[in-house]
């Protein structure tokens, strides 16, 4: 007789009814691809009252005990969101038995030598492939098309929203408020947007692709966070006029003289770096390695199908190493302990926006500020910018460390002709 993979499905919102149009619209394909079929047996809702039309062929429960307690279920597809209860189901689902699908990137980034573990004593699968990217195949290919590499960066465009408002403040001249509001209006933002603009979301995606690249365990705490919500039209602005455009990035690196780096922040990027150009919502990842060079993923970051997508990619994968019995063909591969690279100790360059009194000898106040930090200067602007009695000096350092980055701010916020350091943002060095 036929086996036929039976899976449940833990919520049935944007992705879970994407993931169950997915699985309806290429049935005779998917079957094909597996070898055998797979048949979507029963939805976990929070609520039966509400009406389902398009689950009418499912059966509805909101009890995880009918999923967790039928033998039948081979796979559990968390698409709940947050992470308790989905945390414990998960966990929970694997002790029973089942291989575990999930998109849930927040408790893959806080708990996911949790679910490996699990997994590893259980021999199931946990596979996340939505959890980063929306529909971009990234994880994958960090797990295994790109295991002969060493790979030495990984940067990304991984927050639709928060790319979708820097693209129309580029495009538009607008300010951070007005395109909040419209990525609100548009439902690109939530009415609380905090985890898009302030970098929670990037963070969480950060670690787990820094775990992956880079072999190591990164926690969400080891990740720096700072979001957008400084960023001015004049910053935009300035950054055209010097040949970049302003990303916000979740960005990792791996060097054996400082060891593992992973931050997100906005910066300046060159403006023919391959990310330069991913606009609106869509996602980006960058990856360099010691034998592929330069490789970047590109796609929808979010949405019911992209998403979706990724999802049943997972669930085809789970179903032929239930067929063939070959769980665990990739696990957990974050098995080095690596040094992390302290906040000071992180080198990069600088733009700085300074508001000063316009009068003679302040440009050599300022530098002098700069040098004595040890920081050196690659550019400098002065421009009125239509400002009465001041001026603004625009300046791009060299690479310095953050600790000494730090120390010139200090000293440049006690001199009297600086009256506010207006925006201090990472620049991303030319490629090559």
């Amino acid at each position: 007789m036929e086996k036929v993979i039976q899976i449940a499905l833990l919520g049935a919102g944007t992705v879970g009814s994407g993931v169950v149009k997915v699985l309806e619209m290429n049935r005779r394909q998917i079957t094909e691809r597996v070898g055998a079929p797979i048949q979507l047996k029963t939805v976990l809702v929070r609520t039966l009252g509400k009406a389902r039309p398009e689950l009418a062929s499912y059966q509805v429960t909101d009890k995880i005990e009918d999923i967790l307690n039928d033998e039948e279920i081979d796979v559990v597809v968390e698409l709940m969101g947050g992470i308790h209860p989905a945390r414990e189901y998960m966990l929970r689902a694997m002790e029973a038995g089942k291989s575990v699908v999930t998109a849930n990137k927040d408790v893959v980034a806080q708990f996911g030598k949790d679910m490996f573990d699990m997994a590893e004593r259980q021999d199931v699968d946990f596979l996340f492939e939505a959890s980063v990217g929306g529909g971009i195949p990234i994880i994958t290919p960090l797990k295994q098309c790109l295991t002969a590499n060493k790979v030495t960066e990984i940067m990304g465009i991984v927050n639709g929203t928060t790319n979708y408002m820097l693209t129309k403040m580029t495009e538009c001249g607008s300010d951070y408020n007005t395109v909040l509001k419209e990525a609100q209006e548009k439902g690109y933002a939530e009415a609380n947007p905090s985890a898009d603009v302030d970098g929670l979301d990037a963070a969480r995606k950060a670690a787990i692709l820094a775990s992956l690249a880079f072999n190591t365990r990164v926690e969400l705490k080891d990740v720096s966070v700072e979001g957008i919500t400084k960023i001015t039209p004049a910053d935009i602005d300035y950054a055209k006029n010097l040949g970049y455009v302003i990303k916000l990035l979740a960005v990792g690196k791996d060097s054996p003289e400082h060891g593992v780096d992973v931050r997100v922040h906005p910066v300046f990027l060159p403006e023919d770096h391959p990310l330069a150009s991913v606009n609106g919502v869509f996602n980006a990842i960058f990856v360099r390695g010691n034998a592929i060079g330069e490789a970047m993923f590109y796609g929808q970051g979010a949405g019911s199908l992209p998403t979706a997508s990724a999802v049943v990619s997972d669930i085809i994968d789970v179903s032929r190493d239930i067929l063939h019995h070959t769980f665990g063909r990739v696990r957990c591969t974050c098995y080095e302990k690596k040094k992390l690279c302290p906040l000071k100790e992180t080198e990069s360059s600088y733009y700085v926006r300074l508001l000063v009194d316009d009068k003679p000898g302040v440009l050599g106040f300022v530098a002098t500020a700069f040098g004595d930090a040890g920081v050196s200067l690659k550019s400098v602007i002065q421009t009125q910018r239509n400002i009465i009695e001041h001026a603004e000096i625009v300046a791009i350092t060299h690479m310095v460390r953050h600790e000494q980055m730090e120390q010139a701010l200090d000293v440049l916020n006690g001199l009297p002709v600086v009256d506010e350091i207006r925006s201090v943002i990472r620049v991303e060095k030319e490629r090559g």
